[in-house]
């Protein structure tokens, strides 16, 4: 058979392999920054139009995009155009987002009970440390609403499952402004607060005991919860 020639690989198609590797290891969740520039090149050895190029190269797969002055994001692998559709769909009808969260209580429980099963001693320390974060808030009574979609990202990257992580990361994108009016109206006492603290650290003391079972009955209990409370938020509309 007729042989082809064989070509060095560009140097700025090596670096977006290697990124494109890490985004879909999960190392990366949908809306978090790549390194900036200066690191890129740093850790590659190599001069700044080549990573430009390798960022190019990604932009046009679909897995970034780049925006003047706000460095580089990772892209959801699920549609944008539908996670906007249904941005809107919760926006206009608020019932939708009971759905959003039955949905959700069958992708999460099963992301913690792979978590338990999966996750790797960096993944326990960043559950860990969103974990005593929420602790310090408890003190002066201060909303851990970024911290709870923060602990739940952690968790569904721990199941080091790509489309878990990217599917959870934009339900939570879609269900953000309906979240906001939950805890500025709901989640309102100390007594709310710490029931919401202890949920997680139940969740992720199963996970570090590799307890499956009972991370995912956890995921279950905790989002039973905030399932009847965002129907007491709308009851209260």
């Amino acid at each position: 058979m007729p042989f082809k020639p064989v070509t060095p690989k560009k140097i700025s198609s090596q670096i977006a392999d290697q990124i494109r590797e890490s985004i879909l290891a999960g190392e990366f969740a949908p809306g978090e920054k790549l390194p900036p520039e200066r690191e890129l090149i740093r850790a590659f050895g190599v001069s700044r139009p080549s990573v430009r190029d390798a960022l190019n190269l990604l932009a046009a797969m679909g897995l970034v995009a780049s925006h003047q002055g706000g460095g580089t994001v990772v892209r959801s692998l699920i549609d944008s155009q539908q996670g906007k559709a249904l941005r809107d769909l919760i926006r206009t009808t608020l019932d939708r987002a009971i759905e959003v969260i039955e949905v959700r209580k069958c992708l999460e429980s099963w992301a913690a009970f792979y978590a338990a099963q999966r996750a790797l001693p960096e993944d326990l320390r960043k559950m860990e440390e969103v974990l005593s974060l929420m602790k310090d808030n408890l003190i002066d009574m201060q909303s851990s609403e970024d911290l709870d979609a923060r602990l739940h990202v952690c968790i569904a990257r721990a199941s080091h499952n790509v489309i878990w992580l990217h599917m959870i990361q934009s339900l939570f994108e879609a269900m953000k402004e309906f979240q906001g009016g939950v805890w500025r109206v709901v989640y309102r006492t100390k007594k709310d607060y710490r029931l919401l603290y202890k949920h997680h650290v139940a969740i992720v003391v199963a996970i570090c005991d590799r307890d499956a079972d009972a991370a995912r009955q956890a995921m279950l209990n905790h989002l039973g919860f905030a399932e009847q409370r965002s129907c007491d938020y709308l009851a209260n509309l």
